[in-house]
């Protein structure tokens, strides 16, 4: 009988084993299979209660996973991690633990695989992916399956203001620091999105060439100058080449935000800069100038700067020429500003035209009364025409053309002007015949 139970094929099978007496009896045992303590084990969720969670891994009893183990998240809802039905990972904590139950871990298996994948990640130098759950001081925490930290300051390649903003978010960092002892992740976002860009910059340097004309918005505003987003990569648009005019600061003719026109002036492919230019963009007054004027005209202007040698009068918008202080008046000058004052309008002649410094020569002093003004281009055609058909002036009082005869206001104080300018000039003649206090010449009488 001992003989035909030990040949018996049943046994092999490891369903079977003898009993104490010699009979057959099933092996419970060996059908279930063989764990340890840490192992990573695969099993279906059973059931979900408040404060555990229960697994069906094909052990001899239903593994449990207390609340505390299912995440590492703070104060979680068993429900909102886990539902009857789905297939996890648990990592065995205990065989059997004082009540003989199989305590499992949910967390610490996906702990266990996600620091495998991050040390995977760390060595290729490639990023990883985790969803920001909680902010805290100096930073935020991202679900890796590891709890891992992006400081602020690597949040974003600009300082962000507000963290609260990422809550919930999944974000792309590459691991800069890794400490399995200390259970330690430091990542960085912005080394990503710096890579990102480099990527992107390189692919707009590929593609731009100096003289394109290209559409941006302005980035950032400082006082040499602003920069110029063109689609993931900035240029500078130095301040002397925002616009003809002079400009005091950019943000006189520019705010944040503002879409704009510009052209590439110039590519540093190995330093990765992009010079622009915004007045290139617009019509150079100075082709204006050359194309409406010439030597000896007389043109309207306003004074814009009193210097010490003389005056700039502008006389098209961006275009200023120097009336030197030889050039203000018939007379000796000390001091310009006892001839004009910034905001004067003006009737100036074009002393010489440097086309190619840029450069007017102006004076003041031979324009001279009943010179005919130039018009700026745009103006010759001249004061619109008016209706003076019948109809018009049919209900018109008869009193009106009185009105005509009368002298205006305007020209009895240009009169007056006149007349007070004749008289100052009469003292000054006299003032000149005069000899100066405590002289020993005398005026010839």
């Amino acid at each position: 009988m001992a003989n035909d139970t030990i040949n018996d094929p049943r046994l092999e099978e490891g369903v079977w084993t003898t009993g104490p007496d010699g009979e057959l009896i099933p092996d419970y045992e060996a059908t279930f299979p063989t764990i340890d303590e840490g192992q990573v084990v695969n099993g279906t969720v059973v059931r979900v209660d408040k404060d555990e969670v229960l697994v069906d891994i094909g052990y001899k009893s239903e593994g449990v996973i207390p609340v505390s183990e299912l995440s590492i998240r703070r104060s979680v809802n068993p429900a909102d991690e886990v539902s009857v039905g789905d297939e996890i990972a648990a990592l065995v904590m205990t065989k059997e633990d004082a009540e003989g139950r199989l305590i499992l871990s949910k967390k610490r298996a996906r702990f266990e695989i996600a620091w495998k994948a991050i040390e995977a990640a760390y060595e290729a130098g490639e990023p990883v992916t985790g969803r920001v759950i909680e902010v805290v001081k100096g930073g935020l925490i991202l679900d890796l399956g590891v709890r891992g930290f992006l400081p602020a300051s690597l949040v974003d390649i600009r300082r962000v203001q507000d963290l609260d903003e990422f809550l919930g978010q999944e974000l792309q960092c590459k691991v800069i620091e890794l400490n399995r002892s200390r259970n330690n992740v430091v990542l960085s976002r912005r080394a990503v999105l710096e890579e990102e860009r480099k990527e992107q910059r390189q692919r707009i340097l590929d593609r731009l060439n100096p003289g394109d004309v290209v559409e941006g918005t302005i980035s950032n505003i400082v006082d040499f100058g602003a920069f110029v987003d063109l689609d993931g990569m900035d240029g500078l648009v130095h301040i002397s080449e925002l616009s003809w005019s002079h400009v005091n600061h950019p943000s006189e003719v520019l705010e944040i935000g503002q879409k704009v026109k510009v052209k590439v002036l110039d590519i540093d492919r190995e330093r990765q800069r992009i010079s622009l230019g915004l007045k290139q963009t617009q019509t150079d007054p100075w082709q204006q100038v050359l194309e409406s004027y010439q030597q000896g005209d007389v043109v309207h202007g306003t004074v814009t700067k009193v210097v010490t040698f003389g005056a700039f009068v502008e006389i098209l918008p961006g275009v200023e020429g120097l009336v030197h202080i030889s050039e203000l008046a018939q007379h000796h000058v000390e001091n310009p500003r006892e001839i004009v004052s910034q905001g004067d309008e003006v009737n100036v002649q074009i002393l010489e035209v440097d086309a190619d410094r840029r450069r007017l020569s102006l004076s003041l002093k031979r324009v001279e009364e009943g010179m005919p003004v130039q018009p700026r281009p745009g103006d010759e055609a001249g004061p619109p025409a008016l209706d003076l058909s019948e109809e018009v002036f049919a209900e018109e009082p008869a009193a009106a053309p009185l009105a005509a005869e009368e002298p205006s206001a305007t020209a009895e104080l240009a009169e007056g002007a006149e007349g007070e300018a004749e008289a100052s000039a009469e003292g000054d003649a006299v003032a000149s015949e005069e000899p100066a206090e405590g002289s020993d010449e005398v005026a010839p009488r």
